[in-house]
């Protein structure tokens, strides 16, 4: 057994034939208003059809099971299609952008279709602790091999930020993790909790270069484990602490908190309890840093009913919150302020392009691994997809700066 088969949900097969010249009909009928980009779709029985204006993006359809899945299973059943080798494109990030840039004037012109993508609501359930940990595990105990291949030497699994394009990621990835640590004022005296330590990058900036002792909580054993290992290697032992347990199960009082895009990962039911923690954690004066993807606002609503194709198949029971959804729940739950907030979601793109490109080039070691074409397609899709997403500002990254 490879390990995707040990690790992935199985999509379900394709049914639907009879949908097959419907989904087919209203797909042409939405491309064809097609704007800001072009289009060339090459289907399955050789014909190829043009759409919009520009130098195109080229689409393959190899087969109709595409708009079978499509037609029955709307936006997951595209990313279903995409992962069983259905459909392929010469830029993926390139034609997901053309497809949310579009998606607006798209779902406008054709409520029908709108409706159709969007038939599936999303279940929202609640995270417990055995739960969430299952979650956790689903993703980040993938195996710390494939992540090390896929990011750089800090493994910093979060948005960077760029001063050049053409700069390594690592040093950009430093960057943003000292611009965590200066947000957040450490020195030496201060006692700094990170809730989703991650394998320790955060923590071993915060106590290497700034003093500060560092207790990282995840409920990965994998990340647990290569955590406490680098942090043994940095020398840093007395002073960062690898702690394998649910946030809310911690108990602690300190003077700083971080929190670096873990907060889309516990579910819209959790974030009360998630600004609750952190008002019980931090001591009266105490500042946090929190990092976290954002829907925009006037998505949210939407977004929090329909299908999501990487909560399925990519990061379990995670849902994005919006910047009104996040300070409401703060304002009901806790004690807490807002002193800052920066964008900096313009940096997720170029972040993702670089996964997405270290992931093909080592995609032989992947293989070696025991990562079948299921799962590299899986991997494509998200990385490519999501940095779509950031690029057209589908999606933001913010920090959030907190004091209580």
């Amino acid at each position: 057994m490879s390990t995707v088969e040990r690790t992935l949900r199985a999509a379900p097969p394709p049914r639907g034939r009879l949908f097959e010249r419907l989904a087919m009909s209203l797909l042409e009928r939405a491309l064809a208003g097609l704007e800001a980009g072009a289009l060339e779709v090459r289907l399955p029985d050789g014909s190829v059809r043009h759409f919009g204006t520009g130098d195109p993006v080229a689409m393959e359809i190899r087969s109709n099971q595409f708009f079978r899945r499509v037609a029955t299973r709307g936006t997951i059943g595209l990313g279903e299609s995409y992962t069983a080798g259905e459909w392929g494109a010469d830029d993926l990030p390139a034609f997901i952008a053309l497809l949310f840039r579009n998606a607006r004037a798209a779902r406008e012109r054709h409520p029908r279709l709108a409706r159709l993508l969007n038939a599936r609501p999303r279940p929202n359930t609640r995270q417990g602790l055995l739960r969430a940990r299952r979650h956790i595990g689903y993703h980040y105990d993938l195996g710390n091999n494939l992540f090390r291949l896929m990011l750089d030497e800090t493994m910093t699994y979060s948005c960077a930020v760029f001063e050049r394009s053409d700069e390594p990621l690592a040093v950009a990835q430093q960057r943003k993790l000292r611009q965590v640590c200066d947000k957040l004022e450490l020195t030496p005296d201060d006692r700094v909790l990170e809730i989703g330590c991650g394998w320790g990058s955060f923590a071993l900036v915060a106590a290497g270069e700034y003093g500060a002792h560092v207790t990282g909580l995840t409920i990965s054993a994998e990340q647990a484990e290569l955590a406490r290992t680098r942090v043994a290697a940095a020398g840093l032992a007395d002073r960062v602490t690898i702690v394998e347990e649910d946030y809310r199960e911690h108990q602690g009082s300190y003077t700083k908190l971080a929190s670096i895009e873990m907060l889309e990962a516990i579910g819209e039911r959790q974030f009360p309890i998630f600004f609750g923690a952190c008002d019980r954690f931090l001591e009266l004066g105490g500042v946090a840093c929190i990092q976290t993807i954002l829907v925009p606002d006037h998505r949210y609503a939407r977004y929090r009913r329909s299908a999501d194709w990487i909560e399925r198949y990519v990061f379990p029971g995670c849902l994005i919150p919006s910047f009104t959804a996040l300070t409401g729940v703060m304002a009901h739950e806790s004690r807490l302020s807002m002193r800052s907030v920066e964008e900096i979601g313009e940096h997720y793109g170029e972040t993702l392009k670089r996964w997405r490109s270290h992931f093909w080039e080592t995609i032989d070691e992947v293989r070696a691994l025991g990562y079948d074409e299921r799962f590299v397609r899986t991997w494509d899709f998200y990385l490519g997809s999501c940095e779509a997403a950031f690029r057209t500002g589908w999606l933001h990254d913010a920090q959030l700066v907190l004091t209580r």
